[in-house]
């Protein structure tokens, strides 16, 4: 019995339209993160960002983090540069350029993405602190070691992906079952869709559905993600129809909320489970697929994912543990390479929409007229405004406005206020609307307003998309010294 024979139950032959989906989609979604990072992390994270990255160089955790900072000082153009060539090479693998090539091309590829997006995400401090960060990280390390389009598919990377979608669907099913008592009682998704961090389009739409669909809603959550992913591991073409069940809850999450890339990279590692000739059946065109792909797979290649296999499971050990606890974690990293991590999201649901409206004045004394707010691009403000689509892109500034009217600031705010008051140019950018074309305000304020969604005889009534109420102030007119 000759080496091919002896590893031929390594190549899973009917898996090449899902090695084709995983390595492009997660790819696209690693391209799309390396382009944020240049476009946000300067002003953010940047020399003279809200929370500055030299500064955070300086404490002694993070010098035991695997970030390429620890030996190439940061600066700001060194960070465009990292992310840039990220961006660069990512889109290389979406136009399959390292696939045609040996096994080890995609690999390595791969894993100097990995690496890269680690120095990026683990000096971003709480505006890198997401979930998804950490699930992009795994995925990009798990994807690395599909292979080129010379060899079949393994299957032990096949399965750990398919591990990786079990972590993500029922450690979020545990987290609410064990978290808020409105999971339980099926009414979580009477308020989710108002006061989800960022709405989208269809948000105000899916929230004014009738509460016995809300319901339906949740409870067609808890059935996909507490028993369905346990069909994933399940013989053909049993395993496709639990992806394809993940797949419509994803899409509906898609369709009514942003949420960065979460959905969408989850929607892309669900196609691990989902063989060619399920998608042969829904796309007829696709017939020949099963017949076309590789079937060796070298010895050394077989060697080489079952190590990594081995790694995963041992690696594996605290999160499976933690989606049994009672003390389960949300979206928590068990080592400094984030891999094996758990996830989960939305253990509680705020039932009540809060909205920090920073506003400023050119005038000297202002009264109540004289404010004008600040406009952000995905956040809610204008109540004229529809909510806009962004995500799969990650819109950070935003995400922390939400945070910051839960009472969660990092000191961040006090800095972005400052930035205001000097009409900092790269801090403007990041907003939709600067009132002052440029100019430094004298003074600016922030107040917090009750937001919901208009009814629809509001909406006919008003124009408006949103009702508010001011609550409060968050910050009084503060300015620079003169």
């Amino acid at each position: 019995m000759d080496l091919q024979t002896w590893t031929s139950w390594a190549g899973a032959e009917d898996y090449d339209v899902a090695r084709f989906v995983l390595q492009r989609g997660v790819a696209a979604i690693a391209c799309l993160a390396f382009l944020s990072a240049v476009a946000q992390f300067p002003a953010l994270l940047g020399e003279r960002g809200l929370l500055p990255v030299p500064r955070f160089m300086e404490r002694r955790y993070a010098q035991t983090l695997p970030v390429v900072w620890r030996w190439w000082r940061y600066t700001d153009r060194r960070l465009r540069i990292l992310a840039g060539g990220g961006a660069v090479l990512s889109a290389g693998i979406v136009v399959g350029l390292p696939q045609r090539g040996p096994a080890w091309v995609p690999v390595l590829c791969f894993l100097l993405l990995w690496l890269a997006y680690l120095s990026i995400s683990d000096v971003g401090q709480t505006f890198y602190g997401f979930g998804w960060e950490s699930l992009l990280l795994e995925s990009l390390f798990v994807v690395a070691f599909l292979g080129s389009d010379e060899v079949a598919p393994p299957i032990v990377v096949l399965v750990a992906i398919r591990w990786l979608v079990f972590r993500l669907e029922f450690g979020a099913g545990m987290i609410k079952m064990r978290g808020d008592r409105s999971w339980r009682d099926l009414t979580a998704l009477y308020y989710h869709h108002e006061t989800q961090p960022m709405p989208n389009p269809m948000s105000r739409t899916a929230h004014l559905l009738p509460r016995p669909v809300h319901r339906l809603e949740t409870l067609g959550s808890h059935v996909v993600q507490l028993g369905v992913p346990f069909l994933l591991f399940a013989p053909q073409p049993v395993a496709s129809i639990a992806a394809a069940l993940v797949l419509l809850t994803q899409v509906w999450l898609v369709v009514t909320g942003n949420f960065a890339w979460l959905n969408w990279l989850t929607l892309v590692l669900t196609f691990a489970a989902i063989d060619d000739r399920s998608v042969a059946t829904v796309l007829p065109f696709l017939q020949g697929i099963a017949e076309t792909g590789p079937t060796a797979t070298p010895a050394w290649f077989v060697g080489l994912t079952v190590v990594v296999g081995l790694l995963l499971l041992v690696l594996s050990w605290p999160s499976a543990k933690n989606l049994v606890s009672r003390r389960q974690l949300m979206n928590a990293s068990f080592n400094r390479w984030h891999l094996a991590n758990a996830y989960g999201a939305f253990g509680s649901v705020t039932q009540e929409r809060d909205e920090v409206i920073v506003e400023g004045t050119l005038a000297e004394d202002p009264d109540e007229d004289d404010w004008s707010p600040y406009e952000f691009k995905g956040k809610p403000g204008d109540p004229r405004r529809r909510p806009a689509q962004f995500a799969p892109y990650h819109l950070r500034l935003d995400w922390l406005m939400w945070f910051l009217a839960l009472g969660a600031d990092d000191g961040w705010f006090r800095v972005f206020v400052l930035r205001l008051l000097e009409a900092d140019r790269p801090t403007l950018r990041l907003l939709r609307h600067d009132p002052f074309d440029g100019q430094r305000p004298r003074w600016v304020r922030a107040r917090v307003f009750r937001y919901r969604f208009a009814t629809r005889a509001e909406r006919r009534a008003t124009g408006l998309h949103w009702i508010r109420q001011e609550r409060g102030l968050l910050l009084p007119p503060s300015g620079l010294r003169r």
